[in-house]
C-alpha cells in the first residue's frame, strides 16, 4: 500500500510503501505559503486523498485546461505567466472537515492537484499557485505508480 507525504517546509514528496519511504522527488508548492481559503492560492495542509488520476496516455508536457487535454505541448516556459498543468494530473480531496474540506476551504472544489509543470526550473522552490507541481517526469512515473484512493498527506514539516 502506498501513502504520499508533501513536504513545503523541504519542497520534496516522499512516496511511501509498507512503512519505507521507496521515492523521494522534488516539488514546487504555493509561493504564497499555505493556507486553506478559495481564492488564496495557498497550498492546503492536511489529509487528503487521490480522488482520480487525469492524462494516462498523456505525452509528455501536453497543456491541460479543465482537466481535459487541449491537444498543445508546453515545450519551454521561459518567462511563461501562465500557471500551466501538463503530463498528468493527481486530483486531490480533502479529508479533514474544517481544514481542507467544507464551505470555502474545500480542496477538491479549489481544484489542488499533483500535476507537472513546463517551469521545470522552478522545481524544488514555492512557485505554484497552491497546487503541489512536479517535473513531468516524475509525475508521469509518480502516475504509474500510485493507484486512486491513495492518501496524500501535505505538512509544513
Amino acid at each position: 500500500m502506498y501513502f504520499i507525504i508533501v513536504s513545503v517546509g523541504k519542497q520534496e514528496l516522499y512516496l511511501v510503501r509498507d512503512a519505507k519511504v521507496v521515492h523521494e522527488y522534488p516539488v514546487s508548492t504555493s509561493k504564497f505559503g499555505t493556507g486553506n481559503k478559495e481564492g488564496s492560492n495557498k497550498t492546503p495542509l492536511g489529509l487528503h486523498r487521490i480522488v482520480s488520476k487525469i492524462g494516462k496516455n498523456a505525452k509528455r508536457g501536453e497543456i491541460f485546461k479543465a482537466r481535459r487535454r487541449i491537444g498543445k505541448i508546453a515545450h519551454s516556459a521561459g518567462k511563461a505567466k501562465e500557471d500551466l498543468i501538463t503530463t498528468r494530473i493527481l486530483r486531490l480531496q480533502g479529508l479533514e472537515r474544517g481544514v481542507n474540506k467544507g464551505t470555502g476551504i474545500d480542496s477538491f472544489a479549489r481544484h489542488i492537484y499533483i500535476h507537472g509543470t513546463p517551469q521545470e526550473h522552478l522545481v524544488g522552490k514555492p512557485a505554484s499557485h497552491g497546487c503541489i507541481r512536479m517535473k513531468n517526469s516524475d509525475i508521469k512515473a509518480l502516475f504509474e505508480q500510485v493507484p486512486r484512493g491513495t492518501f496524500v498527506l501535505i505538512t509544513r514539516m
